[in-house]
């Protein structure tokens, strides 16, 4: 597109319409997007952990409904963002994801169970951040983005070659943390990645009521961001711009925003009534946009993909999701004294204290059973 090929702030906007590659039924789209196509092999492993992650959402729900978790806000629909984020990024790269981002942590390899230990009530963060390159999940709005920044530009510091990639949903976008990183981000040259999952609500705020920008990916060109935006349900097209964005960053371009259009299928969390806010039709009509029915059918279309393939699929995430079954329906095991643990590098005096009188209790307890 010859856009791409601008000098000046010209080179800053994004293309005019989301890019995509896909029609709505999976069907290679008219026009030529100015991205190289993801390789066979990279598509159909987006589709293998897209399928995988549909199926623990699911059963995450169904495990909210059955008590075994507190809260759980469904991915259903914003699966191509997710596991595109994720293959976008390198051996050593950092994810900054929100709470809505359980299918990102999975696909990152990490455990089920400690991916919903946060939505369980066990632990703020289940998992070792650093073992993983993962930054806990995080509830508060946009302050993550600015974490992702500092430690981009401490990579840049160090010269390692990683990058960043924080996920943000269009709410965050409103809020002060999200304007500071990008300039910062700007700035410094860091390289990190913001992806905005644009799924057209703020929990029952629309998009119209937020912003009168013409989309949220020209946030980024005032601050002097590369940005573009993007269909978020065409799993080839968030592969191909997600794929250049992280070179764009890794190369020593600097930040890149990415607007990736999806929508949220299920309702805000299991405590949202989302028929309060939205109309039936407007739900359908992005139902008829699935991104892992569209993939599917590309990936038939262009001979990458068989029955035989879909059966051992589904049958994975069958397999997956009776370990999640599994695995949440056993007790936790706690460690009260754990509360104290990572509050402070050094304990105050008052945590010290409160933590010798709960292992007295404790011990006291041991001692009659």
């Amino acid at each position: 597109m010859s856009d791409r090929r601008r000098e000046g702030p010209g080179a800053l906007l994004p293309s005019e319409r989301p890019v995509r590659f896909l029609t709505d039924g999976g069907a290679p789209a008219r026009g030529r997007p100015a991205y190289p196509e993801p390789s066979p092999e990279l598509l159909r492993r987006a589709y293998r952990h897209m399928v995988v992650g549909r199926r623990f959402d699911t059963q995450a729900t169904a495990l909210t409904k059955q008590g075994r978790l507190a809260v759980y806000p469904s991915s259903k629909g914003q699966e191509a963002c997710q596991v595109g984020a994720v293959l976008a990024l390198e051996e050593g790269d950092w994810l900054f994801p929100t709470y809505r981002d359980s299918v990102a942590l999975v696909t990152k390899g990490i455990e089920p169970v400690e991916v919903l230990s946060l939505l369980r009530g066990d632990a703020h963060c289940g998992y070792d951040p650093y073992r993983h390159q993962v930054a806990p999940q995080c509830t508060p709005l946009a302050t993550q983005t600015i974490h992702a920044a500092g430690l981009a530009y401490a990579e840049l510091r160090k010269g390692t070659g990683r990058i960043a990639l924080v996920c943000v949903g269009d709410g965050a976008t409103s809020e002060g943390d999200f304007h500071e990183a990008l300039n910062f981000a700007a700035v410094f040259k860091a390289p990190v990645v913001f992806l905005v999952q644009n799924n057209q609500y703020a929990i029952s705020v629309p998009l119209e009521r937020q912003t009168a920008a013409p989309a949220l990916a020209y946030k980024g060109v005032g601050y002097g961001v590369r940005s573009e935006q993007v269909d978020g349900n065409d799993a080839v097209a968030v592969l191909a711009v997600l794929s250049a964005a992280a070179e764009h960053a890794r190369s020593g371009g600097g930040p890149f925003l990415v607007e990736a259009h999806t929508y949220r299928m299920e309702p805000h969390t299991n405590a949202d009534d989302a028929t309060r806010y939205r109309e039936e039709k407007e739900a359908e009509r992005w139902r008829r946009r699935d991104p892992v029915a569209r993939l599917e059918a590309y990936l038939r279309r262009r001979g990458h993909l068989t029955d035989e393939d879909v059966t051992a699929i589904n049958a994975e995430a069958e397999e997956f999701a009776a370990r999640v079954r599994a695995e949440l329906n056993a007790e936790p095991r706690l460690a009260p004294l754990g509360l104290f643990d990572h509050v402070y590098g050094t304990p105050t005096p008052q945590l010290a204290e409160q933590r010798e009188v709960l292992e007295a209790e404790l011990q006291a307890e041991e001692a009659l059973r």
